[in-house]
């Protein structure tokens, strides 16, 4: 079960569209929540996580959908 579903989510095209969706998502997002820390020039280790953090969830969820949507 849990084999199907990860190669579901390897699939290009479910890969490709959570690309497409985290970019999108992730930097709306990053310029809401860590835009004015960029914009002062303080890039610290925390503000690179929090900002990773910020696009992997965009992927995450978008996959996720993805291969329930197939799923079902």
């Amino acid at each position: 079960m849990i084999n199907t579903w990860l190669k579901t989510a390897l699939r290009a095209d479910v890969r490709n569209r959570a690309i497409m969706v985290c970019l999108l998502v992730g930097t709306i997002l990053v310029a809401i929540n860590q835009g004015s820390a960029l914009l002062a020039g303080q890039f610290s280790a925390g503000l690179w996580i929090k900002i990773g953090l910020t696009y992997l969830v965009p992927y995450g969820v978008s996959t996720f959908a993805a291969v329930q949507a197939i799923r079902d």
